[in-house]
């Protein structure tokens, strides 16, 4: 089944499972999913030596990344086939330095939805619970129109039955 056809949980889980390959996102800032059901995610990570600022430390980015990843994520597992979002805000805290080599998990989950904005949270924490960030982030959600009998989608309409399809195309 093509990746339009699967909603956004369905999707999510074929990442998980290795149906499909990683974003390459996941590859920069090492991340493997580790549940995934409507509403939440939890997401496996680990900082190394690629992953420093100018100070030796763990990035910011590092944290902020995973936190934006596992708070979309909540949010595209309420998705139907063929909608996106795109984050138009992300608030991170950061409670601590992130430490290389160590198992971290981001754990986020959606607070809010409507039909245009999905609002989630993450955490990510060490496997004894130690807090390292926070986040909150809100998604702008791409959803296909429907009326009647015409879908709109981006800013083509198409006519289903017999009438002709009239497409719009913006520059």
């Amino acid at each position: 089944m093509h990746k339009k056809q699967l909603n956004g949980l369905e999707t999510l889980e074929k990442f998980k499972d290795g149906t499909y390959s990683a974003p390459t996102m996941a590859v920069t800032i090492p991340m493997k999913i580790i549940s995934v059901e409507r509403g939440s995610i939890e997401i496996k990570t680990m900082a190394s030596d690629m992953h420093l600022n100018p100070m030796g430390g763990v990035h910011g980015g590092f944290a902020a990344t995973v936190l934006d990843s596992a708070t979309g994520a909540a949010v595209h597992t309420m998705l139907d086939p063929g909608e996106s979002y795109g984050t138009v805000d992300l608030n991170v805290k950061m409670m601590r330095p992130v430490p290389r080599e160590k198992d971290l998990r981001a754990k986020g989950k959606v607070i809010h939805l409507s039909r245009r904005l999905g609002i989630s949270e993450a955490t990510l924490k060490d496997n004894e619970g130690k807090i390292y960030g926070q986040a909150t982030s809100t998604c702008m959600i791409l959803r296909k129109e429907k009326t009647s009998n015409v879908i709109a989608l981006k800013s083509q309409e198409i006519k289903i039955g017999k009438t002709a399809v009239n497409k719009r195309c913006t520059k």
